[in-house]
């Protein structure tokens, strides 16, 4: 990731900036100590003049010739520039820091955006695999549970409904999902198997196994089933 290396390039310079920064402030912090130091000794000892010339009467008393000489206000004046480079120096800092920080949220911003684009490409994947038809899936369930055989829970004199670990599609009739055409198919829709199916208690059934969806059954039922086909034929068998 270029940008990486770019802002650890750039951050990388930026503590001997501060450290220069920081020396600067330094220096005329302590320029400006001195100056206040002399500009106060200075302004004392004027006032103190001051005082001594209008107790001795040398001087009189006149408030437009009352004021500090040339020298201790340009003092004064020097100390306003001192503080203000400070001030501008220590503005400069915070903006070099400042800028770095708004580099590193976009580069976090960036970061983010890849690590969306990754989540979203992997979850496209999974969802393209989950969408993939499970021909191996159905064969292993078809083979376990063969049409026409008589092993496991469709024993007979005593079958039981199965139920293919599947979730539940749309009706059998808008299926369209790819198929492998070896596979066996099931069910007056003639699909192959998928969902819930149940099957027909009819030993001679011709079909077997029914899609729930397909019968208008909502739920495998308990006991004994027929199909739409045998009901008929099992109540004639009844009625005998």
């Amino acid at each position: 990731m270029g940008f990486l290396e770019d802002f650890q390039a750039s951050v990388e310079s930026l503590p001997s900036m501060l450290h220069r920064n920081y020396s600067l402030m330094r220096e005329l912090d302590k320029s400006l100590q001195g100056v206040q130091l002399e500009n106060e000794q200075r302004c004392q000892q004027e006032i103190e003049d001051i005082k001594h010339g209008l107790e001795s009467g040398s001087i009189t008393y006149d408030p437009a010739k009352l004021k500090f000489s040339e020298e201790a206000i340009e003092e004064q004046k020097h100390c306003v520039r001192i503080a203000d480079e400070k001030v501008a120096l220590a503005t400069q800092t915070y903006d070099l820091v400042d800028a770095h920080i708004q580099q590193l949220d976009q580069f976090l911003r960036k970061l983010e955006k890849i690590r969306q684009e990754k989540e979203a490409a992997a979850a496209v994947a999974v969802t393209a695999a989950a969408a993939t038809p499970a021909a191996s899936a159905g064969a292993s369930t078809a083979d376990a549970t063969p049409k026409t055989g008589r092993s496991g829970e469709r024993g007979r004199g005593g079958r039981k409904k199965a139920k293919v670990p599947t979730e539940p599609p749309a009706p059998a009739i808008d299926l369209e999902l790819p198929v492998d055409p070896n596979e066996p198919t099931y069910c007056f829709c003639n699909q192959v198997s998928y969902g819930d199916m149940v099957a027909c208690d009819n030993p001679n059934c011709k079909i077997e196994w029914y899609h729930i969806g397909c019968v208008g059954v909502k739920e495998l039922p308990k006991g004994k089933w027929y199909c739409p086909s045998c009901v008929g034929f099992q109540k004639k068998r009844k009625g005998k």
